[in-house]
């Protein structure tokens, strides 16, 4: 890829959304076909794709108070503007919730796993309204809609574009060299941009501390228990802060974070323990830059062959990312970096993912520390290798293995895990 590509590829997976991306994708996908109605929708049937429906079942609904899909859908219809794209539901009020409320109990929303789906990132919505229907989808990125239909006339159809590609099996166009290069070679003044995520994800984190969100994870590690037990070090900090952040996301604080390839949590797993540690370590403006473009664009490297959705946990990728980007901040070269890469695959592959929720923030935690961890390792030129496991001489081909087995050899698992979620006893 040129360096012309790749700065429009790491300026097109990293933006802000607030709320988990999941529902916002579908309340997005709602607007769309409430706009082209006309009007308020009678009905509403939305059709998601196992992974969507799975991620957007737990999860808080930024400014509501509620979690789950109908309050995203009903709110998308409401008060939804497309033109918002993920922050979709920025302009929500009390008052907004309560006509929400009042829709779903209407008994007008219909939710569906379209077991169909053409992509592992799809919505299917129906708008009606007397003898008018809408029709809109979004697939295969969160913001990309494909097709957009009132009546007979079809205003958008893009969905021959969406063939099909076998899980697991789209090479990536980068390597872990080029990122690195890219990141530490291209002018400063061209990587400035990525500082907004760092402003946007350590304001979330600062939200969390003023209120009581999720599990609390990041507030727990800030006081005299968790200083007790983890130290009032770095690593505690890089902790409690990302934590924080992912606590207030994930439990619906009105608040933009800066996301990585469809994801808040990846945003903010990729940018926050680079952050922590550069303003710790004394590292320069300039280093921190690069570090976090470092971060992210090999977040996105790894999820561009693994999959927008997949069954493993999204802290894994980004984490990943961070562990480059904090082995930068200590002064390693690409080899260290690589050994970075390789410690991290050969610590959490596998980790599953089960859904956005509150809970998240703990397997943040878990991939943050290991960051930090394979950091140091890779720092002294430790590294594991390749008689262990997934590990390869080639750092490309670890990472092709990690994908290989989040895409393709986890899908089991992830029906397995799905049919769970959707099962379960009160």
């Amino acid at each position: 890829m040129t360096q012309e590509e790749i700065l429009a590829l790491i300026k097109r997976e990293v933006v802000p959304a607030i709320g988990c991306t999941e529902p916002m994708c579908v309340a997005l996908c709602v607007a769309h076909a409430t706009e082209a109605l006309g009007g308020e929708p009678e009905t509403i049937q939305v059709g998601l794709s196992a992974n969507v429906l799975k991620n957007a079942m737990g999860v808080g609904i930024p400014g509501t108070g509620m979690a789950g899909l109908p309050i995203a859908i009903a709110l998308g219809a409401l008060i939804g503007k497309s033109g918002y794209q993920l922050e979709v539901l920025r302009d929500c009020t009390p008052e907004a919730v309560e006509r929400g409320k009042k829709f779903i109990a209407q008994g007008g929303i219909s939710i569906i796993q379209d077991k169909e789906a053409c992509d592992n990132l799809y919505v299917d919505v129906v708008c009606k309204k007397g003898n008018h229907r809408s029709e809109a989808i979004i697939a295969h990125e969160h913001t990309r809609l494909v097709y957009l239909c009132i009546d007979n006339n079809v205003m958008l159809d893009e969905r021959s574009s969406l063939h099909k590609a076998s899980v697991g099996e789209t090479d990536s166009d980068l390597t872990l060299r080029q990122v690195f290069d890219f990141a530490t070679q291209t002018s400063i003044k061209e990587l400035e941009f990525i500082n907004e995520a760092r402003i946007l994800n350590e304001k979330a984190a600062e939200e969390a501390l003023k209120g009581n969100y999720g599990h609390e994870l990041g507030k727990t590690l800030t006081r005299p228990l968790g200083k007790g037990i983890m130290g009032d070090s770095i690593f505690s900090h890089i902790l409690s802060v990302t934590s924080s952040a992912c606590d207030a996301r994930m439990a619906g604080a009105m608040i933009p974070v800066m996301s990585n390839s469809g994801s808040g949590n990846q945003g903010i797993a990729a940018t926050l323990p680079v952050v922590v540690f550069a303003r710790e370590n004394h590292n320069t403006e300039e280093e921190l830059t690069r570090a976090l473009v470092l971060s992210h664009l090999t977040a996105i490297y790894i999820k561009q062959s693994l999959g927008r959705l997949s069954a493993l946990c999204g802290c894994v990728v980004a984490s990943t990312g961070s562990s480059c980007g904090i082995t930068y901040l200590m002064g390693g070269g690409y080899e260290q970096v690589a050994y970075s890469v390789k410690n991290m695959i050969a610590n959490l592959a596998g980790m599953v993912c089960d859904g956005a929720k509150p809970s998240c923030a703990l397997k943040v935690s878990s991939g943050v520390s290991t960051a930090v961890l394979s950091a140091m390792l890779a720092i002294q030129g430790k590294y594991v290798t390749n008689v262990e496991g997934l590990i390869e001489d080639d750092v490309d081909r670890c990472i092709r293995n990690l994908t290989l087995v989040g895409a393709k050899g986890m899908q089991e698992t992830d029906r397995m895990v799905l049919d769970i979620m959707t099962h379960k006893r009160s």
